[in-house]
């Protein structure tokens, strides 16, 4: 006989391609189904509702089924509480530990649901039934002993509905848009920020060497120094480009004046970062007052945390920079924390990095002038995330005075 379970979708599970996409879940692992009960909401507002008998030839394989329709939005109908193991080692979670998903999750505890703190993909949850709380936690931060989440009895994950009243593009046919009106597309952004700073979250900026070599920086700094940024995720590079801009006038040796190479320009960045070396730090150059202009220079004055992560192919790197790749991880993951929005600007590796952060319930607008890149920034299986192809040096011009003229 073959093994099954029921399962339930609930919401708005027809427009978001929710069922569909559970049922074909279901058959490419080799499962079958069928409707015990379906409704259809009656208006455009009303939610859906199905109960699906899932079947598998074996217990092992309908876990697996199990397993992928929870991590849509699935529900297993007949719930217990979950299972935990303790992790064997530091850094080691138990086998068939669950995988998160970044929807918001529940776990059953005790006979009642609790919310997964901080949700995250590609995680454990850590579970401590004294005190009735789980939180997620990668593998690099799980402790022997530990109690850990495993297999997929007790597990909760609601799916996130498609906006009928998107607050941001729901005029705009696709997620990556290049023949759209930048001015008004420019304008629903500065319309989602406003509502995310009323609603008290934070709005992050991941930042790529572009935002300078465009000259988007005195756009970028306004907006800081008006309030709207909260955090500053990016690289050595974008930190070491403003610096040589405010200490030399170029970016990469070009003159952001001019626009042409300027004698010895090839050696200003490296001058840049001697400079700050020397002083102990960006914060330091700002208080002894040899930084004195540019973006960096504000958000020390603005007192507006930045995270640098460092890669392998650093100069320097400047001593703000975090070079252990866990630890700039970990940096970054404290600040998503209480994020209502992210603009990710002209930076492919760090805001892929950060994408990997943020719950799904976090709006994301991707900005490049690269096609390719913004899809794959966008492609993040959500309907929260819009990506605009345009040179981000007119996105930020246009933005700041969209929040300007308020």
């Amino acid at each position: 006989m073959d093994a099954y379970e029921d399962i339930k979708l609930e919401g708005h599970i027809i427009d978001s391609l929710l069922l569909p996409r559970v049922l074909d879940l279901i058959l490419e692992q080799g499962g079958d189904y069928c409707f015990l009960h379906f409704q259809m909401g009656r208006t455009k507002n009303d939610p859906s509702s199905a109960l699906l008998r899932v079947s598998a030839t074996t217990e092992e394989a309908l876990t697996r089924i199990l397993r992928q329709v929870q991590q849509q939005g699935a529900e297993v109908v007949e719930q217990e509480d979950a299972t935990l193991e303790p992790a064997p080692a530091d850094g080691v979670f138990p086998d068939n530990f669950y995988s998160t998903t970044n929807l918001e999750t529940d776990i059953r505890l005790h006979g009642r649901w609790i919310p997964v703190m901080w949700p995250e993909m590609d995680c454990g949850i850590v579970v401590d039934p004294a005190g009735g709380a789980a939180r997620t936690a990668p593998v690099a931060a799980v402790r022997a002993g530990e109690l850990v989440v495993v297999g997929t009895k007790g597990i909760r994950v609601t799916p996130l509905s498609r906006d009928r009243t998107s607050r941001l593009f729901g005029f705009m046919g696709s997620a990556v848009s290049s023949e759209k009106p930048k001015r008004l597309v420019v304008a629903r952004v500065a319309r989602l920020m406003r509502q995310v700073r009323s609603e008290g979250k934070k709005i992050i900026a991941v930042l790529g060497p572009a935002v300078v070599h465009t000259g988007a920086t005195p756009a970028l700094t306004r907006l800081v120094a008006n309030g709207w940024i909260d955090v500053v995720f990016g690289g050595n590079a974008v930190a070491v480009h403003d610096i040589e801009v405010a200490l030399f006038g170029t970016s990469l040796g070009i003159s952001l004046a001019e626009g042409e190479s300027v004698e010895g320009g090839h050696e200003h960045h490296l001058r840049a970062i001697n400079t700050i070396r020397r002083c102990g730090g960006i914060r330091q150059a700002v208080e002894q007052g040899v930084l004195r202009s540019g973006l960096f220079h504000e958000l020390v004055r603005r007192e507006v945390p930045y995270v640098l992560a460092g890669s392998i192919r650093d100069d320097g790197p400047l001593p703000d920079v975090i070079t252990d790749s866990v630890a700039a991880q970990q940096a970054m993951r404290e600040h998503v924390r209480g994020a209502g929005l992210c603009l990710m600007l002209s930076s492919m590796l760090h805001s892929i990095a950060t994408g990997n952060l943020l719950p799904a319930s976090v709006a994301t607008v991707c900005v490049d002038i690269n096609p390719a890149v913004v899809t794959k920034l966008a492609d993040r299986g959500s309907f929260q995330t819009v990506g605009i192809v345009t040179d981000v040096g007119l996105f930020l011009d246009e933005l700041a005075e969209q929040l300007e003229a308020a």
